[in-house]
């Protein structure tokens, strides 16, 4: 099975048991942009049909925009959270040094 097909079918696995919660770490590892993004929108999908939480662990900044309503970020040398909220607003709003690299390392490919 392919990366992509794999990720389906652990998703798939535990969705039978039912969950409210799923936590998801790295989903896009490892898959091509394409694959990633039709994973995203499973995900979506899923969230908003069975009404179940994601936590996503993820770099990626399309998977955040296209996925996340809320997020928290982490720093290891911050020994925790440096900063929460809406992808858009840690985006164009935070002072952060740590979040503004984050968010200006890569293109966002934010929908619209």
């Amino acid at each position: 099975l392919s990366g992509g097909m794999q990720k389906r079918g652990a998703i798939a696995r535990a969705m039978a048991l039912d969950p409210r919660l799923l936590f998801l770490d790295e989903l896009s590892a490892g898959l091509d942009p394409v694959t990633s993004a039709e994973l995203d929108q499973l995900v979506l999908s899923l969230a908003r049909s069975l009404k179940i939480t994601f936590v996503i662990v993820t770099h990626e900044l399309a998977s955040i925009f296209a996925i996340a309503d809320r997020v928290i970020m982490l720093d290891k040398q911050a020994k925790g959270i440096v900063a929460m909220g809406r992808p858009q607003e840690l985006r164009d709003q935070s002072d952060n040094p740590m979040v503004q690299q984050f968010f200006s390392r890569q293109p966002s490919h934010e929908p619209g």
